[in-house]
């Protein structure tokens, strides 16, 4: 089987969720570390301009989000079977409510010791200012509301060691990577809000324990060589019936709906209910597939 490659950095929270990924599934992958800002030399050119960390490859196709990140995983490794019941759905909430709560305590603890470029580089990121002032006054509020996404949590692991019963899931992967910043971003802060959630605070020491399976490194030279050497896998069965009236071989672009909204052009390889795969002819690597998740994203035809 070709190799998992994952570029990321490390203290990325969102790379996290793939790093247990591969822990719980005792998987080998590649390491490939990406600048936490701009600009991305080595993997801009695989994505066609996304930019956002993590990035997962598989030889010439390469997966943006990580919706389409960990189901690719789970369909490549199916056991353990890690996505159950609403698992997915848990993923979002993660993504997008609680995220967003942490964003806002994290950088109310950390805001004075960023660095401008690091601002500056957020900024373009999202299309808005990066206002410390606003986040250090919103961060008492957000405070409470990470407790009531912390509680949940807590109300999930009544019944087992994690919110999947005796075995972690998709839901425990998504919730912790939250819980997992919060602790390596600022660890007291972590602990005081957990204070009232014995449940969740012991919970996050078995997930640390899982470990990140067998991590190897890997330059970013080499993984475009990768890509260079490789041809794209077959892409899924197209969906006749998806609403958008789009057919394979339609010139499309494609645009996260939250920050990072930069639009990602090719050619429709196929859309199914869960992720549009697009193909991109480049005159440095060939061709390249590249797959984004449905929910998040907008498909245009250009």
């Amino acid at each position: 089987m070709a190799e998992f490659i994952l570029h990321h950095y490390d203290t990325s929270p969102f790379s996290e969720k793939p790093r247990v990924m591969f822990g719980v599934k005792g998987l080998a992958w590649r390491s490939v570390i990406q600048p936490v800002i701009m600009p991305k030399p080595e993997l801009v050119p695989l994505t066609g301009g996304y930019r956002r960390i993590p990035v997962m490859q598989v030889g010439a196709d390469i997966y943006c989000d990580t919706q389409v990140i960990l189901a690719e995983i789970e369909a490549r490794a199916p056991a353990p079977k890690l996505a159950r019941g609403g698992d997915w759905a848990v993923n979002i909430w993660a993504d997008r409510l609680f995220f967003q709560a942490t964003v806002a305590v994290v950088f109310g603890v950390i805001g004075d010791q960023v660095p401008k470029a690091f601002i500056a580089d957020r900024e373009k990121l999202s299309g808005r200012p990066f206002d410390m002032a606003a986040m250090k006054a919103a961060a008492l509020p957000m405070k409470a509301q990470w407790r009531v996404h912390a509680g949940w949590i807590e109300d999930g692991l009544a019944d087992g060691d994690f919110l999947g019963g005796s075995t972690p899931s998709l839901a425990d992967i998504a919730a912790y990577m939250n819980v997992w910043w919060l602790s390596a971003a600022a660890r007291s802060q972590a602990d005081e809000l957990l204070v009232s959630f014995p449940r969740v605070d012991a919970w996050r020491g078995r997930m640390r324990a899982i470990g990140h399976g067998k991590r190897s490194e890997m330059t970013g030279a080499e993984a475009l060589k990768v890509a260079r050497d490789c041809e794209p896998a077959p892409g899924p069965a197209h969906d006749a019936a998806d609403p958008l009236g789009l057919s394979p071989g339609d010139l499309v672009s494609v645009a996260a709906d939250d920050y990072g909204r930069d639009a990602i052009a090719g050619h429709l390889v196929a859309l199914t209910p869960q992720r549009v795969v697009i193909a991109r002819d480049t005159e440095d690597l060939g061709r390249l597939h590249v797959h984004f998740p449905r929910v998040g994203y907008l498909i245009a035809r250009v």
